[in-house]
């Protein structure tokens, strides 16, 4: 019987650090995982558990054919992710999306690291660069890097600190929602048709809530923040409302695809709708209300919501300060610091932007080092999958003078060989990626074999 390899460090038990975990020691590599909570907390987690979901609940669309990030999701199921496997587990209704029960997700991943023999979890900050004895190692500490740590990522990069401000929406008890107002649809009737709380607003009421944003007391930033700049797929909502009037509703508030069964005479200018946030269909999270409105003023103004004039928060909206690294510049294609390769990043501190997208990056990283760590090649995805136009980006696809975080769209991926029409190019993109990916993956289990 071989002997098993000398565990690997990984820091950071997000949902990057939670998924290279995984990958490592399903390839037989021993882990510890040292994560920071409870011993010290940040400004946006609520718990100490693993995987915490700290913004949306969603891990948006699901739909491999037409859609990204579903591809993404797709060619991670078929990797054995973890994440993917807890968070079908604890699916809630989402329409099209892969949206879950934020608890039980985090719950799910916690249990199968804890309860799997190769995994040892040490709870307290690392303050810096692992120490040289660590061999390699990985740190998915994510945007919410300690600030210590950050400071010495900074110094062995030697390029200059990224730094972006995300934005948390609030989440309101489904039985303070006003139904007499307020109905149940998805857009466009997707999904089972009733995923969605739906809250409509007149021209004036839609009117008044501009206003309301615009003129609200906000949280103020602190000297060194105010250059920093925000993420455009998480825009805090008062941000999106100074951009223009109209900005909303074409937005998350926009009021296609939906009748208000209440007053199906009337078209509503604008709607806000709420999620599922939980298993139980007791919490709602406001989408696309991200925001750094005072908490007094987010009761105030989003209780002028028509159904939702008596809406009790189970969580209030916050923002919080998100750091990357310059990738492009300082990662190698198996993303390991060029000016230290026994140390490789995942997850979003590499400036992937997303849930899914980070997991992804985790993913791969685990299967790099655990790779390394056995002797054995690992060749990398083709880069017309999600996994590899993903990977490429951040590893030397993007330009580093202009590198900011990236969601994965079909732009990362390369041209079609064909020419396709306008409305057949993403399952163009989907199908060229489906073949090109079980390829890859029958090849990676033969050479396991």
């Amino acid at each position: 019987m071989s002997k098993s390899p000398d565990p690997v460090h990984v820091i950071g038990g997000g949902l990057a650090g939670s998924e290279a975990t995984w990958q490592l020691v399903q390839q037989g590599v021993p882990v510890i995982l040292h994560e920071m909570r409870p011993v010290r907390g940040t400004d946006a987690h609520i718990t100490d558990t693993l995987a915490e979901l700290v913004c949306s609940n969603s891990f948006r669309s699901d739909d491999a054919q037409n859609n990204a990030v579903g591809l993404l999701h797709r060619e991670m199921r078929e990797l054995g992710s973890i994440i993917m496997q807890s968070a079908d587990e604890n699916r809630v209704p989402a329409g099209g999306a892969l949206a879950v029960d934020r608890h039980g997700f985090s719950a799910a991943v916690q249990e199968k690291l804890l309860a799997h023999p190769l995994v040892t979890v040490e709870r307290g900050e690392v303050e810096g660069l692992p120490p040289a004895e660590w061999g390699n190692c990985l740190i998915a500490t994510g945007p919410l890097t300690s600030e210590k740590l950050a400071q010495e990522i900074h110094a062995a990069t030697g390029a200059d600190a990224l730094s972006f401000f995300d934005a948390i929406a609030p989440i309101v008890y489904k039985d303070s929602i006003n139904f007499d107002i307020a109905w149940f649809q998805s857009r466009y009737d997707k999904g089972d048709g009733t995923d969605y709380i739906n809250c409509p607003l007149t021209e004036e009421q839609y009117r008044e809530f501009i206003q309301d944003l615009n003129e609200g007391d906000k949280t103020d930033f602190k000297e060194w923040e105010k250059d920093t700049p925000y993420f455009d797929g998480c825009l805090p909502i008062e941000v999106m409302a100074e951009r223009g009037p109209e900005t909303l509703r074409y937005g998350p508030m926009k009021p296609v695809g939906l009748t208000n069964p209440n007053n199906p005479n009337v078209k509503p200018y604008a709607i806000v709708q709420l999620r599922q946030d939980n298993k139980l269909g007791t919490l709602y999270n406001i989408v696309g209300f991200q925001t750094k409105l005072k908490y007094a003023e987010q009761t105030r103004i989003f209780r002028k919501i028509p159904g939702l004039e008596k809406a009790e928060f189970a969580r209030l909206g916050g923002l919080h300060r998100n750091t990357f690294i310059n990738s492009p510049e300082v990662l190698d294609e198996e993303l390991r610091l060029k000016a230290r390769p026994n140390i490789r990043f995942a997850g979003q501190i590499t400036g992937v932007e997303g849930y899914v997208e980070s997991t992804a990056i985790g993913l791969l990283a685990g299967r790099f080092l655990a790779a390394e760590k056995l002797g054995k090649n690992f060749q990398l995805p083709p880069l017309t999958t999600a996994l590899g136009a993903l990977k490429s980006h951040i590893t030397g696809g993007a330009d580093a003078s202009t590198f900011q975080p990236m969601n994965v769209n079909f732009g990362l991926f390369p041209p079609l060989e064909q020419r396709v029409k306008k409305k057949e190019r993403k399952q163009a993109y989907t199908a060229r990626a489906f073949l090109d990916f079980d390829i890859w993956k029958e090849m990676l289990e033969e050479k396991a074999a």
